[in-house]
């Protein structure tokens, strides 16, 4: 038995599963470790049952539906006869710009900054409560977010495919979050650019974000403001420093009544925030979860066969606090010796880590996570 498959099975010994709702009408699937095919197709009729099969089997990844059917062990999907299913959020941190330029660290807290934004959309514009929602870390680079809510479970593909695209801003129209009114001044009309701080919806958030944005950027020093403002995609420093010089507190608190200057400056800095406030759910070239109404998730309370982690759940008010890299571990610390295959930088269990190449001992909870990721190996 391997190194990993042997750690598995210590803790699906006495495993902490957090089990879904009607769990026997669920499809379950498994990945054993040397196994490239999924196992798939089967149910259990008991909790007990779900527990002996991880102990016997010892599986690397496990999955279970988000759909509910009739005859969830059947062998395809027609047969399984679709009742309902879950509507999940799943965000990856693979599916953020440049993902693969971050640590695994780094990668971490950039998609809990996801989930924040995901959880602000489906609390403030959709109206779910926080006892609704349920997340879990997923055991890997990201989070899952699950809909407890009766109302959602008959939702096809199309209408869950619409919530994707709302928060993902995909299909966003401008000239719906920001106007332009014409004011007629005697034998002259001006044009004026409005905003809604006070709406719901993208409206009133672009206009929230616009003003918070002009607010910073009017308190920072010179330099570092046009700095701010030239990251931003079509505003060179020209138009950066005219834009900071003018904000003057005339001008802010215009802005603040949701009244833009009919500038270009000021137009261009709309699209970008766009992007900013939006959800980074999927990648152009990956269809998205929430859409899938038979989609395969990672069972909470399993581990994550590329990590060693636990896919944990994740109270809605402490998700600053939490840290993958100490609250989803649940290996210890006896000393393992491993053969480090690249040097790695790592903090795991509030440590920090800086290992170079070569046989080292490191605490097992490391030594799992590194050997999961085919960052070292058992000499």
């Amino acid at each position: 038995m391997s190194f990993l498959k042997r750690k598995f099975y210590s803790y699906y010994l006495q495993p902490r599963i957090d089990f879904p709702n009607r769990f026997d009408r669920r499809e379950y699937a498994f990945i054993l470790f040397n196994e490239d095919t999924m196992r798939r197709h089967l149910s259990f009729s008991s909790k007990e049952d779900i527990i002996s099969y991880l102990k016997a089997n010892v599986p690397a990844h496990v999955y279970y539906s988000s759909a509910y059917y009739r005859y969830p062990s059947a062998e395809t999907m027609k047969e399984k006869e679709w009742m309902a299913a879950d509507l999940i959020f799943d965000l990856d941190a693979d599916h953020l710009p440049q993902a693969n330029k971050l640590s695994y660290e780094e990668a971490l807290e950039e998609v809990k900054k996801e989930l924040e934004k995901l959880l602000s959309f489906l609390t403030d514009d959709f109206g779910f409560n926080k006892n609704e929602i349920k997340i879990y870390f997923s055991g890997g680079r990201g989070y899952h977010c699950h809909i407890n809510n009766e109302k959602v479970l008959d939702l096809g593909s199309q209408e869950r495919r619409e919530i994707v695209d709302y928060i993902t801003a995909r299909g966003l129209e401008m000239h719906n979050i920001i106007a332009e009114r014409s004011i007629s001044m005697g034998k002259f009309t001006d044009k004026t650019v409005e905003i809604y701080p006070g709406k719901g919806g993208w409206q009133g958030r672009m206009a929230r974000e616009i003003i918070n944005f002009f607010k910073q950027i009017k308190e920072m020093e010179k330099e570092k403001a046009i700095n701010e403002l030239i990251k931003i995609e079509g505003i060179g420093r020209k138009t950066a420093e005219s834009l900071y010089n003018a904000l003057t507190e005339e001008r802010m608190k215009r802005i603040e009544k949701g009244m833009l200057d009919q500038s270009t400056e000021f137009k261009k800095i709309a699209k970008p925030l766009v992007a900013k406030l939006a959800v980074a759910l999927h990648s152009e070239a990956d269809e998205p979860v929430t859409a899938d109404v038979k989609r395969l998730i990672r069972l909470p309370g399993s581990l994550h066969g590329k990590t060693g982690l636990r896919v944990t759940r994740v109270n809605i008010d402490e998700i600053n606090e939490f840290n993958p890299l100490r609250d989803a571990v649940v290996f210890g610390d006896e000393m393992v010796k491993v053969d480090i295959i690249q040097p790695i930088e790592i903090t795991m269990m509030e440590n920090r880590f800086k290992l170079k190449k070569g046989i080292i001992c490191i605490p097992e909870y490391l030594a799992v996570f590194l050997v999961a990721r085919n960052l070292a190996k058992l000499p």
